[in-house]
């Protein structure tokens, strides 16, 4: 596995759960993620989906793995998850450990264009296509058979990811994801210290003014948001924008969006649609 160094490997739900390190080019330092391999693609027995989850502020590639209850539902249905983290880490840039919104933790799936974060935030580069050639390579998973998912900050960054890249994506799902950051508290701040001033620029990152736009294959996505969610109420996610640009627009017609009473912006919230999330996503890698 050129590139890859093994940090630490356990058994799981007749699987593996792995964790790699390797040096990135695209971030310009080291980067680690998780995987999870069903038995199936262990052995190479057969080339299994891959679905790729990207986590919200503060986070990192352990997140969703030990907290999100995905792991059964994935071995059930043979499903390959791997789990990136949310930022470069330790690259010596001023000041990006001091904002829990800005910096280590908080790349925002974008690639930066402003100093001093272009060497090394680029995100989106990196989920998109330096760590999905990584396990396209190294593993038995099969590269047509790819969805994505996210939370928060990373259901943003999946929802950007598929209507940037039409076809590439079977499904695409988000638990409260900021859905319109050009116009919101969480968005506005990153945008302007990675991407500038120019805020026609910030569109390219804009899961909203994306949608208005699409125009490629039918795509599948599903949203789910919990009404006691303090980051919806003071309107930083903003789903109902997202809603609109969507049904707006005829290529988007695969949109359910679902408001669950009394669930906050927590990992409870996930782990209690996890697995209808997850059996989204199999019906449209297996169909």
């Amino acid at each position: 596995m050129a590139n890859l160094e093994l940090v630490s490997t356990s058994r799981c739900f007749e699987g593996e759960m792995r964790k790699y390190s390797h040096l990135s080019q695209s971030t310009n330092c080291k980067m680690t993620f998780n995987i999870f391999l069903p038995d199936t693609a262990i052995s190479h027995q057969e080339m299994v989906p891959v679905l790729f989850f990207l986590s919200g502020l503060t986070c990192n590639e352990d997140n969703m793995m030990t907290k999100g209850g995905a792991l059964p539902h994935l071995s059930k249905e043979r499903i390959a998850l791997v789990t990136p983290d949310t930022s470069p880490r330790g690259t010596g840039i001023e000041g990006e450990d001091d904002d829990w919104e800005l910096g280590t933790g908080a790349g925002f799936y974008v690639d930066a264009t402003q100093d001093p974060w272009k060497s090394n935030y680029n995100m989106y580069t990196y989920v998109q296509r330096e760590i999905q050639q990584l396990v396209y390579d190294n593993f038995s998973v099969d590269s047509s058979r790819v969805s994505v998912f996210g939370h928060s900050m990373g259901g943003h960054g999946a929802l950007v990811l598929s209507l940037r890249n039409p076809g590439h994506y079977k499904s695409v799902s988000a638990f409260a994801p900021i859905c319109h950051p050009s116009t919101s508290g969480w968005g506005r701040k990153q945008f302007a210290a990675y991407l500038g001033s120019n805020e026609e620029a910030w569109a390219a990152y804009d899961a909203t003014e994306l949608a208005r736009t699409y125009n490629g294959p039918e795509l599948n996505i599903l949203i789910d948001q919990g009404d006691d969610d303090k980051f919806y109420s003071s309107k930083q996610l903003q789903p109902s924008h997202f809603i609109i640009a969507a049904e707006s627009n005829k290529c988007l017609t695969k949109l359910e969006a679902r408001m669950q009473p009394g669930y906050d912006h927590s990992y409870w919230f996930i782990q209690t649609f996890m697995e209808e999330h997850i059996c989204f996503h199999a019906n449209h890698l297996k169909a």
